[in-house]
């Protein structure tokens, strides 16, 4: 998803609506410095859905395969979150995200899409929500990778001590994505997924 952090939510609910276009399919936006055979293979430009275990999947493997790369990427800014996006195609978009202690998202959820991330160094608190269920918490430590389906909603901060960074990616790519003030305002009903053009 693309990823924005409004200071705190004016209201209950705000939205944020993408406004970058989806390659064609078979196509594929790299970041400069990613644009590697073993990326173009692991984010399937001809894949048009993805599941969550399969979202799961290719964050664990860009985090474990191309930590070099992403360590060369990174940049930890200690004013606000930091993001690039890794990569995108009709199927899929791919971020590298930094967090400074105490730095994290207010709770949202992913428009309709699924995804999934993984911790590159570091670790995150995710208090997450399911439509109707309590609001949980889980703590992902280096190396650890969720992924989730689209009725799923969080807030993912840093409560460590240290810097961390984390991979992410979203299926469909690039829905809205809308904030809440508080996790239990999450409705009852979770978003349904937009086509894809």
């Amino acid at each position: 998803m693309s990823i924005t952090q409004p200071e705190k939510p004016t209201s209950p609910q705000s939205e944020y609506t993408p406004t970058a276009p989806v390659p064609a399919l078979g196509e594929a936006e790299l970041h400069p410095a990613l644009d590697l055979p073993l990326l173009r293979d692991l984010i399937h430009p001809d894949r048009l859905n993805w599941t969550p275990r399969e979202l799961r999947d290719l964050t664990g493997l860009v985090t474990s395969e191309l930590t070099t790369d992403l360590m060369n990427i990174v940049h930890v800014d200690e004013q606000q979150r930091w993001w690039a996006k890794l990569g995108l195609t009709a199927g899929v978009e791919l971020w590298l995200l930094s967090w400074t202690p105490g730095q994290g998202t207010p709770a949202h959820d992913h428009g309709g899409a699924s995804g999934s991330f993984s911790v590159l160094f570091g670790a995150l608190r995710e208090d997450y929500r399911y439509a109707n269920g309590p609001t949980r918490t889980k703590h992902h430590d280096l190396g650890a990778g969720v992924g989730f389906g689209p009725g799923r909603a969080h807030q993912v901060t840093n409560v460590s001590s240290v810097n961390s960074a984390s991979v992410h990616a979203y299926s469909p790519p690039l829905l809205p994505v809308r904030y809440y003030a508080d996790p239990a305002e999450i409705p009852a009903v979770p978003p349904q997924r937009s086509e894809v053009k």
